[in-house]
């Protein structure tokens, strides 16, 4: 479903986040102060307009109130990025995710009216650690302390083996939830499916037992 969204900062999570809200078909509204970058993402996405984010009437002169979810993107400086949040729900946005840059701010951001607060630092350094102590880690995501669901490429000793004969579940308690062949994912893979060499694997368990998954 197409939906309509503004992007305030234009930075690279802001950029990143409008160029793919557009390619992925939705509605984007790109804002930022600065007019270069304003002009540099214009022919990316729907609209993109050069103003001060921070300043209520200055979004309500451009229909910001009018779209139903909103970014704000702003991280460095702190006073805006709040700002811009409380301007967005005071003119009706439904949904506005913001990027915190300390737990601090987050607290402040959710108080005046995020209905999200995302730390794209925190969590990709989490992932980056991650990438260190789990085994071929392609991707990991946080579900609970130290319980994650992780994207891997298989160990060596899984390749040619069933689901079965690795017995991931009763070694490890790990949970195979699916498996990527190529363009294919399959959900809940059966217990008979043989591992390639080039497929991936999403499992979810303790971060203790997935470190231990080539073992």
């Amino acid at each position: 479903m197409k939906a309509s969204i503004v992007v305030i900062g234009l930075g690279r999570f802001g950029a990143a986040a409008a160029r793919e809200l557009e390619q992925l078909g939705h509605e984007v509204l790109a804002i930022d102060r600065d007019e270069a970058v304003v002009n540099d993402i214009a022919p990316e996405v729907t609209h993109a307009i050069q103003l001060d984010a921070s300043d209520e009437g200055a979004l309500r002169s451009v229909g910001a109130g009018e779209f139903e979810f909103a970014i704000v993107a702003i991280s460095s400086v702190t006073e805006a990025s709040i700002f811009a949040t409380m301007a967005l729900k005071n003119l009706g946005v439904g949904h506005v995710i913001a990027k915190a840059a300390s737990t601090l701010h987050g607290a402040i951001l959710e108080r005046v009216g995020a209905d999200r607060v995302v730390y794209p630092e925190l969590e990709m350094g989490t992932r980056v650690a991650h990438s260190l102590a789990i085994p071929g880690v392609i991707d990991y995501l946080d579900v609970a302390p130290r319980f994650g669901i992780v994207k891997v490429h298989p160990p060596r000793s899984f390749v040619g083996r069933s689901l079965k004969d690795i017995d991931l579940p009763g070694r490890l308690h790990v949970s195979p939830i699916a498996l990527r062949r190529g363009s294919e994912v399959t959900f809940n893979p059966h217990r008979d499916m043989v591992i390639a060499a080039n497929d991936e694997l999403i499992l979810m368990a303790g971060d203790d037992r997935l470190e231990q998954i080539d073992r």
